[in-house]
């Protein structure tokens, strides 16, 4: 619908019409990773055909309006995965559109961006379009929601914030389930009737025809009771058998006034340790992961034996190019069919007909499960979760939460949804800026 409005895809039927001369940008879910390496004031250059007149002058009001201190000559590809989503949000307030449409917005922001980002919102005077998987943030601000109906193709449109909408539709689907059950019942008593009075002669079979006639007319005012989207199926995430020491922190590296400083820590992770780490964006938190992961960090090495599961919060663990058989195949443990392994994915709703894309070609919320998926293959004796919720749609989170919390070995998390953190049961915690 998005890119229909911008009118990067053309309807096949129907228009799009919107108010002559108005403007239109868009804040996207991720940072395309061909502009990583650009600088921060290149970057927002590509939002014109020709060079703007002051323009770090207006990078700098758009920077200052998401509450985004950076350098500019800072290259995209550094900054953090919150400061990336507010720089998102900037590069479509610098085209100053009329009409700012808004994808996953709140992905990888901290508490303070999303409330920072709320209070924009309310005080934003022009059109704003909104997909979200996040229902408090939608409730904050939102005045109408526009439901895509994927089992009708039809949209229906409803006026109230999120959480008033989402009691009427369920009133609704409770109506029309009561409503099919009273009609149910009534064609079925026509329907015995029918086949009692049809072996009758005479004026019997002639009712028996007026009968069968009101069937069918019952039958054609039962009405389609909604489906919601599918979720996924409960999933185990087995673990490597290893025990001992698995992770050893003895420092990290925090950033601080936009200088790195190493701070000296002692954690050790054993099988059963589950550490949160926290922290306001651009700490380096996802960088304290990655590094570990990666063993890059000077201050923390997991043990070489152990297997790491890792969820990325830009998909880093996942070879784009790759198609999605082959990405899930590339994990396939010894001895696990082809077969198994197909049956596993439909659970995630990954179905025989994604499994010759591109793995880059899959929707943000489709690379999540797919990147759950893989976890599930790998029997990881290490958990490294970066941000797991982004992009996945609300109804799968609470099945999320229970095999993360039901896995039995070590986890290291950085999460900002509270409400999900608090389904997993933590015992450790590195509070990056106390440090």
């Amino acid at each position: 619908m998005f890119n229909l409005i911008k009118g990067t895809l053309k309807p096949k039927s129907g228009q799009v019409s919107y108010q002559p001369g108005a403007t239109i940008a868009a804040a996207q879910q991720m940072v395309d990773r061909a502009d990583y390496d650009l600088s921060i004031d290149k970057y927002f250059a590509k939002a014109f055909n020709a060079v703007m007149p002051g323009l770090k002058t207006q990078i700098a009001k758009v920077l200052a309006a998401v509450n985004l201190n950076i350098s500019m000559d800072k290259c995209v590809g550094d900054l953090s995965g919150g400061q990336q989503a507010r720089l998102l949000l900037a590069f479509a307030l610098i085209q100053n559109p009329d009409i700012l449409l808004l994808d996953e917005s709140t992905n990888n922001l901290d508490t303070a961006g999303i409330d920072h980002l709320i209070q924009f919102l309310v005080m934003y005077d022009k059109t704003v379009i909104v997909i979200s998987h996040d229902a408090d943030f939608l409730n904050c601000f939102t005045e109408g929601v526009i439901y895509l109906d994927v089992h009708t193709k039809k949209i229906e449109n409803y006026v109230g914030d999120y959480y008033t909408v989402v009691e009427e539709i369920a009133s609704r689907i409770e109506r029309e389930i009561k409503k099919n059950a009273q009609l149910e019942k009534a064609i079925q008593d026509r329907k015995d009737k029918v086949n009692f009075f049809a072996n009758k002669g005479g004026k019997m079979r002639q009712l028996a025809k007026k009968l069968k006639e009101e069937t069918e007319e019952l039958e054609e005012n039962k009405v389609e009771v909604r489906r919601e989207d599918k979720v996924i199926r409960d999933f185990i995430i087995p673990r490597q058998d290893i025990v001992g020491e698995l992770v050893n922190i003895k420092s990290v590296k925090i950033i601080k006034d936009h200088e790195p400083v190493v701070k000296a820590i002692d954690k050790v992770l054993r099988q059963d340790t589950r550490l949160l780490v926290t922290g306001p964006n651009g700490i380096g938190k996802s960088t304290l992961l990655r590094t570990l992961v990666e063993n890059k960090s000077v201050g923390a090495k997991i043990n070489p034996d152990v297997v790491v599961g890792y969820y990325s919060q830009n998909f880093s663990d996942l070879d784009f190019n790759q198609t999605v058989m082959e990405s899930l195949d590339s994990v396939r443990p010894d001895g696990y069919s082809v077969q198994d392994m197909r049956s596993l994915a439909a659970g995630f709703l990954i179905t025989g007909d994604l499994m010759g894309h591109k793995v880059g070609e899959l929707s943000e919320g489709q690379k999540g499960l797919l990147a759950f998926a893989r976890l599930v293959l790998m029997r990881p004796g290490l958990l490294v979760l970066d941000e797991p919720t982004n992009h996945i749609n609300f109804r799968h989170i609470p099945v999320i939460a229970q095999a993360i919390n039901n896995y039995t070995g070590a986890i290291i998390l950085i999460s900002h949804m509270p409400e999900f953190v608090k389904e997993i049961k933590v015992g450790e915690y590195l509070d990056l800026e106390k440090l």
